[in-house]
């Protein structure tokens, strides 16, 4: 069973932000599938559950962006 999370992320403004992203958010454990829209900075992550969101904000951060939390 897969689960879907949902996530914004301010300052990307390329492609290359959008790799930088998919790439550290894809290195966490269970993450299956990672999908950014770049004009909304909205983040979908499919992975095997929850993810904690310190890991997935270390992430983002390692990433070089901001994740909002609302």
């Amino acid at each position: 069973m897969s689960f879907t999370s949902e996530y914004t992320v301010n300052g990307m403004t390329c492609g290359h932000c959008v790799s930088a992203v998919t790439e550290e958010l894809t290195r966490l454990p269970g993450v299956h599938e990672v999908l950014v829209e770049l004009s909304t900075g909205a983040v979908t992550v499919v992975s095997d559950g929850p993810l904690p969101l310190d890991e997935v904000r270390t992430a983002v951060d390692e990433a070089g962006y901001e994740l909002v939390v609302v």
